[in-house]
Order: structure tokens, then sequence, then C-alpha cells
């Protein structure tokens, strides 16, 4: 049996994240200070006492999504002896996520993941003023649909398919306008309902070129180690392990697509039955639709971690 390990991304945050895990571990809450201490800021308090308002914060919620992800990873290393080279064979993340992924299997250590995603945050939050962009689910939309439904309200502005989640799920991105106008057309290319994300920038689209520029200068001066094992790249939607064409690809995703359904079909037609997701529950859903057969299972709280160090 082969097994992958996932990481999710944003929107997977919530107040009070971690809390309960910081309590149970010492493992746990020394990972969380791990953070503090890289980024020079109580990140921790916010994940556990908000305000909703600070944490939904991109700068914010990409580095305490990855520390709640990592600190599943750490009580289980540290509490039950496990290791993620032996027990997995690939990884995988969402966006922000493959930063989670990658810091797993230790091709970037917790102080750079913290320090390049609190960047990437930043960058992209800054790369378009408020208001002009925006993002939107496209519910019952395939990528073949929501990329007509794209170029047809496009009318010379950006709209582009960001995330190809699952067969049932596409999220598009791009100016507010063309996103507005795809939203009003859904019905007529077939489409069940367009929502509006409550996203404050339009992710993975052109207009993050500029985020993607900070991030390549970034990653140009940070360290990446060989990773222990093979990451599924999100703009390739295959496996990579070279240190250079790890970062070419972080850069490339800041523009690029999410390719999620693609990333999990390729896992699976490599031999990939177990997929098991460290720090949330939102990758799960999306999993099975790909791959109805595939074995899912989520790692959040210390129950978690006591039954998946059992199943391994």
């Amino acid at each position: 049996m082969m097994r992958a390990f996932v990481f999710p991304g944003q929107g997977s945050q919530s107040v009070g994240m971690g809390k309960a895990l910081a309590e149970a571990s010492p493992a746990a809450k020394e990972l969380f200070q791990e953070v503090d201490d890289a980024l020079n800021q109580h990140l921790f308090r916010i994940m556990v006492e908000g305000p909703d308002s600070d944490l939904t914060l991109t700068e914010n919620a990409q580095p305490a999504i990855m520390a709640n992800a990592l600190a599943t990873l750490r009580v289980m290393q540290k509490e039950g002896g496990f290791s993620l080279g032996e027990k997995g064979d690939f990884v995988a993340g969402h966006s922000l996520g493959e930063y989670s992924a990658l810091c797993g299997v230790e091709a970037f250590d917790i102080a750079t993941t913290s320090r390049l995603l609190k960047l990437r945050g930043q960058a992209m939050q800054a790369a378009v003023p408020v208001g002009e962009g925006a993002m939107a689910a496209l519910l019952g939309a395939d990528i073949e649909k929501a990329q007509a439904l794209a170029d047809a309200a496009a009318q010379g502005e950006v709209c582009t398919v960001a995330n190809d989640n699952d067969p049932s799920q596409v999220v598009i991105s791009g100016h507010r306008g063309a996103i507005e106008r795809a939203v009003a057309l859904v019905k007529d290319h077939g489409i069940k309902r367009g929502v509006l994300l409550p996203v404050s920038a339009p992710f993975h689209c052109p207009l993050m070129q500029p985020a993607a520029d900070a991030m390549a200068e970034a990653l140009g001066n940070a360290k990446i180690n060989t990773p222990l094992l093979p990451v599924y790249a999100n703009v390739l939607a295959s496996a990579i392990a070279d240190p250079d064409e790890i970062r070419l690809r972080l850069v490339e995703q800041v523009t690029g697509r999410v390719r999620w359904r693609e990333s999990v079909a390729a896992m699976w037609e490599a031999g990939v039955t177990d997929f098991v997701e460290l720090g949330g529950k939102v990758l799960g859903p999306m999993i099975k639709r790909i791959a109805p057969d595939a074995t899912v299972r989520s790692v959040v709280t210390m129950d978690d971690v006591e039954a998946a160090l059992g199943a391994f």
C-alpha cells in the first residue's frame, strides 16, 4: 500500500486552532513557539484568541495553517516515534500547503517556512489594490465548463481558473468585474452556482505577478534541501524532488493554477491508495470525489494522532 501525506491551504483556518493540541502536547507547544520566534510575532495568540479578522489576514493565515499542520506532525514524531520518510511515499499541499509539505519532508526548516509564508501572504495582498480583484467558487463545474465561463466573462480583463479542486468544484480568479460577470453567467454555462469568496486578493492568476517576483527573490536566497519524499507540485501535478525545481515551481505557483484534482488523480494512478491530511479536514472530501476508492484520514486532534499512529 502506498501512502501520501497532504497539507491544507487557505480557508482551513479558524479561531481556536492548535489550542487543544498545544495544551495536550509539549511538542506542539514547542513548534508554535518556534514559529512565533521566527516571525517575531505572537501568531499563536492570534490563532487561539483571534479576532477572526486578524487570523484571516493572508499574512497571518498562511503561516498559521502551516503551523497547525506541522504541529500534528511534530507530535507524531516526538511522541510516537513517527517518520514521514518511512511511512509515506509522496507529499502534496494545496497552495500554501505545498510549503507545509516541503517543511514536513525537510526541504525547508520551520523558521524558513514561516518567514517565506509570511512574506508570501504580504506580497500577495500587496500585489493588487483591495477591491480590484476577486475570486469565485464554481459549484457543479468541471474544468472544461469553468474554462469556457472564464473565457466568456473576461472581456479583456483577467479571468482564469485558479484552483481545479475536484470534479465538481473549480475556483476562478481575476479582476472583480470579470469575476462578477462570470458569477452572473453560470447558468448559461450549465454550472449550478457561482459564489464570490471572502478573500482579500485574487490568488493564482496573472495579477499576482508582483508577488511572484517577490517570492523569486526570497526563494533565491532560501536554503532548500533535497526532500525526504517527492512532492507533487501544484503547477505540474507531478512529483519533483530537485531543490532548484522546487524553487522554480513555488515561484510559478503564485500566478499559476493549483492543479489539485490532477495531482490526486496522478498519485492514485501511481499507486497511492491511502491519503492522510495533516492539520485539516478540507482536502479529504475533495480526494474522495477524485478517487472514491481511496482511504482518507484527517489528523487534527490528539485522538486523531493516536488513531493514526496505531494505524501506521
